[in-house]
């Protein structure tokens, strides 16, 4: 009798009037000590509201009911999937919500609707796993921004991967210390191609020169990176870069002429398929024919393995001499040796590539001595 008197009185009520109706059933449900049988026709009537015309009505049932864990779950994922300035009350706070529900809505809902979910007070791995994989910019930086949201190392790649060209996303992203390193790289592969896609860069440089640039700042970025990281996350960078191709000749002669030795041995272990141990006692000991044939089982030619050799040979030497600037001399000797001898190819370009980071290494270390000279005479 009480659900058909309000839906008698709601056939000719003022939008106004229905609203405060709505609310105060909805506070009412949640407050108040009810019968099974007036729960039952309270809840009803709030199904009824959910067909008004009036957004008004709807947005006043929303802001009753969403907050609680008392609420009726269909009348929430109803709301839920109302419009925005509706829905945001259900999706935002309602404890009611699932990660499955959350999942489905921001699959069906709008741009908007994900900006909701990315803005709730905490966020599941598998939710954030959603956004991260159809998320647009705005949801994603709002999730990248979320101190309550838990996100996988997985999703925040594959945000990297996606949405790494977007300047705020990856900076957001490099500042996060769960970033793993394949991410890293993916971020500085989106740094170099917009730095040569650049206006001024395409039409004052050579495309081919723009392209070997950017391949070697790349390069200098997995350097850097491999560097830095924990020994746990060398192989899962190693499998990217092969996957993606970045793991060439040039890159690996990079890192073994820096002593990245630790990325440098798990790169011929994934290359070889051998055993780590082995590897590292060919590259730390092993005579010369050893090391040359783990290289050519890695991949390289004969002519560009002997060059690897050469560098291994010289980076023991370099190691074991603690005043001695690994870079600067061991680029340095590999082309006192082999430059006279190199006429083309890819021994020729892999040369061309050692002198360049020799030049850089010489020009840096002449920085480095400017600046003492400088404060040792102020």
């Amino acid at each position: 009798m009480i659900v058909e008197a309000f839906l008698r009185w709601a056939e000719t009520a003022k939008a106004g009037d229905r609203a405060r109706a709505a609310s105060a059933l909805g506070r009412a449900y949640l407050q108040s000590e009810m019968a099974a049988e007036e729960r039952a026709a309270a809840e009803m009537a709030m199904t009824f509201l959910l067909d008004d015309p009036s957004p008004k009505v709807r947005l006043a049932l929303a802001e009753a009911i969403s907050w609680s864990p008392e609420a009726p779950r269909a009348v929430i994922l109803s709301l839920a999937a109302d419009q925005p300035e509706i829905a945001c009350h259900a999706v935002t706070c309602s404890p009611l919500l699932s990660d499955a529900d959350l999942v489905d809505l921001a699959a069906s809902g709008s741009d908007i609707t994900r900006m909701l979910i990315a803005a709730r007070g905490t966020i599941s791995r598998p939710v954030s796993a959603a956004l991260a994989e159809i998320g647009e910019e705005e949801a994603v930086l709002c999730l990248l921004e979320n101190g309550g949201a838990a996100i996988a190392p997985y999703s925040l790649k594959r945000i990297a991967e996606r949405l790494g060209h977007h300047c705020e996303i990856r900076n957001l992203l490099l500042e996060r210390g769960d970033l793993a390193a394949d991410a890293r790289q993916l971020l500085s592969q989106h740094v170099s191609a917009a730095l040569v896609g650049l206006p001024l860069a395409l039409a004052t440089i050579d495309p081919g020169r723009l392209h070997r640039i950017s391949r070697e700042a790349n390069e200098t970025a997995i350097v850097s990176i491999a560097g830095e990281i924990p020994p746990r996350e060398i192989s899962d960078l190693v499998e990217h870069l092969r996957v993606s191709g970045h793991l060439t000749p040039s890159c690996l002669i990079h890192a073994l002429c820096c002593g990245k030795v630790e990325f440098f041995a798990g790169a011929i272990v994934n290359l070889t398929g051998c055993e780590e141990r082995r590897v590292r006692s060919i590259l730390a000991t092993g005579r010369m024919h050893a090391v040359r044939a783990l290289y050519e089982t890695a991949g390289l030619s004969r002519e560009i393995s002997t060059i690897f050799v050469e560098a291994t040979l010289l980076w023991r030497d370099a190691s074991k001499d603690l005043s001695a600037t690994m870079l600067g001399d061991i680029c340095g000797k590999l082309l006192e040796k082999f430059r006279r001898h190199a006429t083309h190819g890819a021994v020729q370009e892999l040369l061309e590539m050692i002198e360049r980071l020799h030049i850089a290494e010489q020009r840096q270390h002449a920085r480095a001595y400017a600046q003492l000279t400088s404060l040792a005479a102020a």
